[in-house]
C-alpha cells in the first residue's frame, strides 16, 4: 500500500511539474553605447551616427572632413537580402581604404531592418547584413580587430512609416566609427 502511495505521489508531482508554464529568456537588444557580446569595442559611441548622408564620422577620426565616397556612412538593401547592393560597392572600397590606411580607426557595423517580420527574424537578418559589409570591408584587407558587429532589428527605424518609402530607409547598415 505504501508503494502505491509513493509512486501515486511521484506522478502527480511530476504532473504538476510538467504543467508549469516555462519562462522563456528573451534577449533585449543593446541600447546605444552599452557593450555588446562578442565585440571588440569596449566604448561604442553614437556619436559618429548620421542617417541624412552626412560625414557620419566626427572630424578628428578621419583626419578632415570625409568627402565622396566615405562620407556616405549607410548602405541600404532590398527587401529580405543581406547581399550589397552594386552601387554600394564604391562606399565600401572607400570605408576600406581609410580603415587600412588608418589601423588605429574602429568601425561598428549597425544591421538594421525595417519592421516586417517577427523580432527574432528581424535580428538575425540585421546582423547577416552587417556580416556581410564586415565581410566586404575584410576582403578588401580591413583587420578583424577593426570591426564589430551588431544587429537591432528593427528596433531603432530611421523613417517612421508603414509605406515602401520609410521601409526602404529602414533596410540599412549603419558604419560608425567609435573611439
Amino acid at each position: 500500500m505504501k508503494r502505491i502511495l509513493s509512486v501515486a505521489l511521484l506522478l502527480a508531482g511530476a504532473v504538476l511539474l510538467s504543467g508549469c508554464p516555462k519562462k522563456h529568456n528573451v534577449i533585449e537588444p543593446p541600447s546605444a553605447g552599452t557593450q555588446v557580446p562578442g565585440s571588440s569595442d569596449a566604448a561604442a559611441s553614437t556619436s559618429g551616427r548620421a542617417l541624412d548622408g552626412g560625414a557620419g564620422v566626427e572630424g578628428g577620426a578621419l583626419g578632415g572632413a570625409a568627402t565622396g565616397a566615405l562620407a556616405r556612412t549607410v548602405i541600404y538593401f532590398d527587401f529580405d537580402k543581406s547581399e550589397i547592393r552594386p552601387e554600394f560597392a564604391e562606399v565600401v572600397a572607400a570605408h576600406a581604404r581609410n580603415l587600412t590606411g588608418h589601423p588605429n580607426l574602429r568601425l561598428k557595423l549597425e544591421g538594421n531592418t525595417d519592421e516586417r517580420g517577427t523580432r527574432e527574424y528581424n535580428i538575425g537578418l540585421g546582423e547577416r547584413r552587417a556580416q556581410a559589409v564586415r565581410r566586404a570591408l575584410m576582403l578588401q584587407g580591413v583587420a578583424e580587430s577593426q570591426l564589430s558587429t551588431v544587429s537591432f532589428g528593427a528596433e531603432r527605424p530611421a523613417v517612421e512609416g508603414d509605406d515602401e518609402a520609410a521601409w526602404s530607409k529602414n533596410r540599412r547598415v549603419e558604419l560608425v566609427y567609435t573611439p
